[in-house]
């Protein structure tokens, strides 16, 4: 944890020279982020699901091809998804968890709930790192990733004054 500690502070202090939110727009994205949060999460564990179900026809057809050309006397094409693929796939499944665990520390403004978004960020850009290692990836995948977490840490570094853990005010 130190060590996540020390990169939160590192990257506050890079973000801290950036363009500033108005009050009114800090405010709506708080009070937008936990259903965000629930919706992105959901849709990310329907994707674990979905790449999971894909990684397992892909295999599937794989084991085939493979079979046909053993009986025809040729040697087995090795053609399998890898482990950066499976790697990739926890990690989408982990950060629909974290999201979705997100979501009841947002609503009460802790930070709790904010350090949740913030280790999700983390975790999509070790996903870019291993969707790089992907045929279907590849370095666009890893460039995508990083532009739309370095957008996420400056919301996130934007609005985590918010997160104190005290009621939100009433408009």
């Amino acid at each position: 944890m130190d060590t996540l500690n020390k990169l939160e502070n590192w990257l506050a202090s890079v973000y801290k020279g950036t363009p500033k939110l108005r009050s009114e727009s800090k405010k709506s994205i708080v009070n937008l982020w936990p259903v965000v949060a629930l919706v992105l999460g959901a849709l990310q564990l329907i994707a674990a699901y979905e790449l999971w179900h894909w990684g397992h026809r892909v295999n599937q057809v794989a084991n085939l091809v493979n079979s046909i050309t053993q009986y025809y006397g040729g040697s087995n094409l090795g053609v399998h998804l890898n482990a950066f693929y499976w790697a990739s796939l926890v990690a989408v499944l982990i950060d629909g968890v974290i999201l979705l665990a997100a979501y009841s520390g947002l609503k009460k403004r802790q930070k709790s709930g904010w350090n949740l978004l913030f280790y999700g960020t983390l975790l999509n850009l070790v996903y870019g790192v291993f969707s790089a290692f992907n045929n279907y990836g590849g370095v666009g995948s890893l460039i995508l990733q990083i532009i739309v977490s370095a957008i996420v840490f400056y919301f996130l570094f934007q609005i985590r004054d918010q997160y104190t853990g005290a009621k939100p005010q009433s408009a």
